[in-house]
């Protein structure tokens, strides 16, 4: 009897020993040399396959432009450039006299008496930026970083200031025409 249970023992474990699978055998003429070639060795895992000629896929999403309206994540995203003002009036004032008014360009934000120069860029989007300014004004100069994010279309700039001397809430500035 233990004869018997011997041989048996062996079968059931060597079923469940994972070994090769024997369904498929590599000589048969139903598969191709490129399909021997294409399959993993038992036991291992296929790797993706590169080919030489196709461009990886991280190149050709860089490869790719971003819309006309993306930022390059070195200067201010050319959806938020242009004019702003807090009072819509501060609009149409004479320069010198538009104190809520604010003017960006690709590298700098103007406003009555102060000048912000991009220093470093931290986040940046289409419609969106977060970046450190070195600022001077009236013979001082400071560090600020700011978030600006553009809402209702485009209509509407969203300026929010980090750090000591900042704001304490958000500013919502109206796009100038």
């Amino acid at each position: 009897m233990t004869r018997l249970m011997l041989p048996a023992s062996l079968l059931l474990l060597a079923a469940c020993s994972g070994g090769e699978d024997k369904s498929q055998p590599e000589d048969s003429a139903a598969i191709s040399p490129l399909q021997k070639a294409a399959r993993p060795a038992p036991g291992e895992t296929p790797e993706a396959k590169v080919d030489a000629d196709m461009p990886d896929a991280t190149e050709e999403t860089a490869a790719k432009p971003e819309p006309a309206t993306a930022s390059d994540g070195k200067t201010i995203p050319p959806a938020i450039r242009g004019r702003w003002a807090l009072k819509v009036a501060d609009c149409k004032a004479k320069k010198g006299s538009d104190l809520t008014a604010l003017t960006i360009d690709g590298t700098n934000l103007r406003f009555y008496e102060s000048h912000g120069e991009l220093a470093r860029v931290r986040e940046s989007g289409a419609g969106r930026i977060v970046a450190d300014y070195k600022f001077s004004g009236e013979g001082v100069e400071w560090d600020r970083r700011m978030q600006l994010d553009l809402a209702d279309g485009g209509k509407v700039l969203i300026r929010r200031d980090e750090g000591e001397g900042a704001a304490a809430g958000p500013m919502r500035y109206t796009r100038c025409t």
